[in-house]
């Protein structure tokens, strides 16, 4: 089938509210390089990394990766399921009509990645193949959120046996770390808001906890493992339930403004808890060895294949609504993953 040389994206005209520097036009395809792939785009999920590019905060990440003024690169979105149009040079994982998932671009790093449109240009490796009994929307809401579970879990040392604490486990990234501590043999409590914890319990988790109705900190129960999606915990607190070795491991989310924090964000408390972590047992050892972001998106894709990974799909939205589910997000009530689907 021949391809159009254009395409409908959403572009991102500066920074500021996603109603007012958003809009869908019409744009030209990208062709892939040495190496890349084109996906035809089939979902995209919305997270927190696509609110801090749209509205320029903290400032700092305009300084070191996004670009100044405006985005360098005006199509959001960094993670997308779909199917491979067209092979570039140099691929050999993958053909025409393969059905795919995964994250745009390899970097750790905050900037736009092109996925919310038609069409996209992907790394080969960073794309794994989409299991058939997973659907587009599903595989979409997996690699970012993935990404940053099997990360900071490999970070905390999660072994079989291990009590393990997610504090934020109904969101993106929680209801992914659940489940991958099950997989490795943990006993995973969930902590998060009431109207989530079925969702968690469902998901695999052993115990949950409503943070409305009891502070765990101040319980009885020891765990070896602290992780802290909603990074709302001062380590003085985390300390108070870990074991004599556990680790506790912080994401760093900044809530979509509303801890201030609009110059650095939580860049000073991260790089604080790296200095400390040379000396203090609690925290993950400098050096830690941590997966690739490749390695990562080949691990998730074979959890998923293996049905050891139930992804959640909140909502899903159309490309013009993408302001709409991006304030959606914002609001931190919705379960996993809000999706796009161009």
């Amino acid at each position: 089938m021949q391809l159009s040389d254009s395409m409908k994206a959403v572009v991102q005209t500066r920074y500021g509210r996603p109603g007012e520097v958003l809009e869908v036009r019409e744009v030209p395809r990208p062709e892939p390089g040495q190496g890349e792939v084109l996906v035809r785009v089939r979902a995209a999920s919305v997270h927190p990394d696509v609110w801090h590019v749209v509205t320029g905060r903290p400032f700092f990440l305009r300084l070191v990766w996004a670009g100044v003024l405006r985005p360098k690169e005006v199509i959001p979105g960094t993670d997308l399921a779909g199917e491979v149009a067209v092979v570039g040079p140099g691929v050999s994982r993958f053909s025409v009509g393969d059905a795919v998932f995964g994250e745009s671009f390899e970097e750790l790093q905050w900037k736009n990645g092109g996925t919310f449109a038609e069409y996209v240009t992907v790394p080969e490796g960073m794309l794994a193949p989409k299991p058939s009994a997973v659907s587009f929307e599903q595989a979409a809401t997996v690699p970012s959120s993935g990404i940053i579970a099997l990360m900071n879990l490999r970070a905390g040392r999660v072994q079989p046996g291990y009590r393990v604490l997610v504090n934020g486990a109904g969101g993106g990234v929680g209801t992914i770390a659940v489940q991958l501590s099950k997989a490795w043999g943990a006993h995973v409590t969930g902590v998060d808001r009431a109207e989530k914890l079925e969702l968690v319990r469902s998901l695999g988790a052993d115990r949950v906890i409503d943070y409305a109705r009891e502070d765990f900190t101040r319980g009885s129960e020891r765990y070896d493992l602290v992780f802290d999606v909603a990074s709302n915990l001062s380590l003085g607190a985390a300390r108070r339930v870990l074991g004599e070795s556990g680790v506790y491991v912080f994401v760093g989310h900044d809530h979509y403004g509303r801890k201030g924090r609009r110059v650095l964000g939580s860049l000073p408390r991260a790089i604080s808890l790296m200095l400390r972590a040379r000396f203090d047992r609690n925290l993950p050892g400098p050096g830690s060895p941590l997966p690739g972001k490749r390695e990562c998106m080949a691990a998730l894709g074979d959890l998923l294949e293996a049905g050891k990974l139930t992804p959640v799909v909140a909502r899903t939205y159309p490309l013009e609504q993408v302001p709409e589910a991006i304030r959606d997000l914002a609001q931190g009530d919705s379960p996993g993953r809000i999706v796009i689907t161009p």
